[in-house]
């Protein structure tokens, strides 16, 4: 199996500049040297991060989710109906309206009862605010802990403040234990994240979410393969900065507390836009396109890894544009609605049509609506009485000469 991925995969014109080996990198001296196999041990960590993040929601998150407020959302259950429940499972699960009156025929009920059984099936599927507390706080403890960990790893050493230095001696960099270990917990984290999410709550930008840990991943994991270790631990300390204070204002949200909510998205927003919009791309992006061609010359690993961190950057821009729309919300507002980067389910939302309880909404709407329009009415009438009155006025005046 050594030998194959040695053949296809790992071969060093891929992954090393022109004439080194991976033997070279073995033999620079050191205590540890990044090698392919290592990624190996990723996977049973990844498997270890399920099963305790498995724990930690039903151990920690719940009963923290109870302390803090959390309320879910009491919805009207379907009504078993075994037909619609089998064309919802297998079909589709937002009929059409010649799909509705068929299924209306089939189950002998009302175009509205059909339309109402799905509505209420499609919420009764919705994540509560329990499960999205859970997820946020499992999140918020790791990214928190990594960016101390990697803050601590790299303050330290001198490619933290001269980005030059991720280069000088590439490839025959000795990486230290903290560095070993930040990276592998790393790349098992975002593996542990696309295992599970098939059962997460899937969000408004689901598809770019999945784009985005697939580049991690790839990323992580040719950098590590490639000895980009330096710079790439400057990467992920630049993720980790915001993204814990993100999953802090989402737990938050889902406590109902509503100011400390909007603080800590002022604060996450500040931190994003600074940190992966003028930091990642002028500071660490630049150094890998143009700086690292003063130590070697260009190779196929040198385009891969810059060409995945300008996907990561693509996907920047587009939450960045997310986000600026929150803060525009904020300050023209004077709140945060929803997290439209990550938060926002990806169904819409249906909740504003439930029948019950909607219904009395609907009537004060109406009632609300009627007064307004009664009060214009009257406003109009007024209007045309001092119009015709003024009128009269004006005629009798023209009038007055005359008689006179």
């Amino acid at each position: 199996m050594e030998i194959l991925l040695n053949q296809w995969i790992l071969q060093e014109t891929y992954w090393l500049p022109n004439g080194l080996t991976w033997r070279d990198i073995e033999e620079s001296g050191g205590p540890r040297h990044p090698l392919p196999r290592d990624l190996l041990l990723t996977l049973p960590l990844a498997l270890a991060f399920v099963a305790i993040r498995y724990a930690f929601e039903r151990v920690v998150a719940l009963p923290l989710s109870r302390k803090l407020g959390v309320r879910d959302r009491i919805r009207v259950r379907a009504p078993p109906v075994p037909k619609l429940e089998a064309f919802y499972q297998q079909k589709n699960k937002q009929p059409t309206q010649s799909e509705i009156v068929s299924l209306g025929k089939q189950c002998d009920l009302t175009q509205r009862q059909i339309e109402s059984w799905f509505r209420h099936r499609r919420n009764q599927d919705r994540p509560s605010n329990t499960k999205k507390f859970c997820e946020a706080t499992w999140r918020f403890v790791f990214y928190l802990i990594a960016f101390v960990a990697g803050l601590a790893s790299l303050i330290d050493t001198p490619w933290f403040w001269d980005h030059r230095e991720c280069w000088r001696g590439y490839p025959k960099q000795p990486v230290t234990e903290a560095q070993f270990w930040y990276y592998i917990l790393e790349l098992s984290f975002y593996c542990s994240l696309l295992l599970c999410v098939s059962v997460d709550v899937k969000r408004k930008d689901f598809k770019e979410q999945i784009i985005h840990h697939i580049a991690t991943i790839f990323l992580i994991g040719f950098s590590y393969c490639g000895n980009f270790v330096r710079v790439g631990t400057l990467v992920m300390l630049v993720h980790d900065s915001s993204d814990f204070l993100l999953e802090s204002a989402k737990m938050f949200n889902y406590s109902g507390w509503r100011k400390t909510c909007d603080t800590l998205f002022v604060i996450f927003a500040v931190v994003f836009l600074v940190t992966r919009l003028v930091v990642l791309p002028t500071r660490v992006i630049y150094s890998t396109v143009v700086q690292s061609l003063d130590f070697f010359n260009p190779f196929p690993g040198y385009f891969f890894f810059n060409g995945l961190l300008l996907v990561l950057q693509a996907l920047h821009v587009f939450w960045a544009w997310l986000i600026l729309r929150m803060v525009y919300k904020f300050v023209f507002l004077g709140k945060v609605e929803r997290d439209e980067r990550s938060d926002e389910e990806s169904e819409i939302e249906e909740e504003g049509a439930q029948e019950g309880g909607d219904q009395g909404e609907d009537e004060s709407c109406w009632e609300h609506r009627k007064g307004t329009l009664n009060s214009k009415l009257v406003s109009l009438a007024n209007n045309c009485v001092l119009n015709n009155l003024t009128h009269q006025r004006r005629n009798l005046d023209s009038r007055m000469p005359k008689a006179r």
